[in-house]
């Protein structure tokens, strides 16, 4: 299966290609109930246009992209895992988004199901064998070790997250041990767009792309997740070199600002988002 290309970031999209997108105007909350207000905090309006998935062997010679492998666990079966993020009606009747205590632990639970799986289909040899080693000695010979967490940078290229949050992308990095460089392009896309949701996943590949890193051969892991509890993975092999394009969003006068120092910006507003005039 290959991927034809991305097309340029935005709310369009044409006949042939397939639209990934947030809009929270369709699920603002305009009640008063405070547990009920996260989306309205949290997304931002965003979108990308993705040219059609092909399996044709005639097209293969103008794809940028082979599909290698797609995982999406859905722990929907669980109540737990069903109801911690959930769209209700308050005292009012007013429709919101809420979430439960239980949100942090499916989550952890259904995004290791995802990197199981994941493990199993692109890991080399050598950590699988340390990873299994690593399970026996703790669960079969009372070892006092830690868990081993693979290195999963043995087998991609780059690695593009959804951007749920600086403490979501906090996370990710500290559990996979990734390095700054392996967060570059989600960190610089929840600085610059905001939590676009699933949509973000292609702003962070389009930012690799105006940055010229995707090689031939290179792999990219795209990894996503939000209610259900669902966690998506899909790893794509670059079949030649994507160099930078016109109707990139990250291309422009700005592109070579990026990437900007997070840590002297803490709490400052990006330049994309200046205050009225007005105020």
């Amino acid at each position: 299966m290959r991927l034809l290309g991305i097309c340029n970031i935005g709310l369009g999209t044409q006949s042939g290609k397939q639209l990934s997108t947030e809009n929270i105007t369709g699920n603002r909350y305009l009640g008063e109930d405070r547990s009920m207000i996260l989306i309205n905090c949290f997304f931002s309006v965003g979108g990308a246009a993705i040219n059609l998935l092909s399996n044709k062997p005639s097209d293969s010679h103008v794809a940028k992209y082979q599909v290698i492998h797609a995982v999406r666990p859905n722990t929907a079966a669980s109540d737990s895992s069903y109801n911690c993020v959930t769209r209700l009606e308050d005292s009012q009747g007013l429709l919101g988004i809420t979430t439960t205590k239980d949100l942090i632990q499916e989550a952890i639970k259904t995004i290791e199901a995802n990197l199981t799986t994941l493990g199993h289909l692109v890991l080399p040899t050598s950590e699988k064998i340390q990873f299994i080693a690593n399970y026996i000695a703790r669960h079969f010979l009372g070892a006092k070790v830690k868990p081993y967490v693979p290195n999963f940078m043995k087998a991609i290229d780059h690695v593009i997250t959804h951007v749920g949050g600086k403490h979501v992308l906090d996370e990710v990095e500290k559990n996979l041990k990734l390095s700054k460089t392996d967060m570059e392009a989600s960190r610089m896309t929840l600085y610059r767009f905001g939590n676009t949701a699933s949509s973000s996943v292609w702003y962070g590949l389009a930012y690799a792309k105006a940055k010229g890193r995707i090689k031939k051969g290179g792999r990219v892991w795209q990894i996503s997740f939000g209610s259900g509890f669902k966690c998506n993975s899909l790893i794509m092999k670059a079949t030649r070199p994507v160099d930078r394009e016109e109707k990139n969003p990250w291309s422009g006068d700005h592109n070579d600002e990026f990437p900007v120092d997070l840590k002297s910006t803490e709490g400052g507003i990006p330049y994309e988002f200046k205050p009225s005039k007005k105020i």
